[in-house]
């Protein structure tokens, strides 16, 4: 029997969606004021879930003390309140959209969970706009 456990979790950070090898009009195409040269901040919101059996011993499938404390670690003390384009150096070449924001934070976490167990990232960049990465 398998099971899903999850956690939510929030960090602040600011981007800039835009590509270095395009032109201001190119840009502001794509990104129209996401690409605002001056950065923009989210309240992000991150639901990360575990599923897998439940150990007999422990009755777990992870214990959520630990889960929480890797969030806290490889995201919440990576991200938070941090200009992502400038200080996280996975966006130094990738734009960091909601889309590439999950899939980092999937690789970051994967190595921390068992091979047997799935991992799903869930982030809200705003309460209606969001993106589910299970790898």
């Amino acid at each position: 029997m398998k099971v899903k456990v999850s956690r939510r979790a929030h960090f602040n950070a600011a981007h800039r969606l835009y590509r270095k090898d395009w032109d201001d009009d190119q840009n502001n195409a794509v990104f129209g004021k996401c690409n605002n040269p001056n950065f923009h901040g989210h309240n992000y919101e991150l639901v990360v879930s575990v599923t897998g059996e439940i150990d007999k011993e422990t009755g777990f499938v992870i214990d959520v003390k630990i889960l929480k404390d890797l969030i806290k670690s490889e995201v919440e003390n990576a991200f938070d309140h941090k200009n992502l384009n400038v200080e996280v150096p996975e966006f130094q070449d990738l734009n960091p959209t909601a889309e590439n924001i999950a899939v980092v934070i999937w690789n970051k976490l994967r190595p921390h969970i068992k091979a047997e167990n799935d991992l799903e990232v869930v982030l809200y960049e705003t309460p209606r706009n969001f993106v589910t990465y299970t790898g």
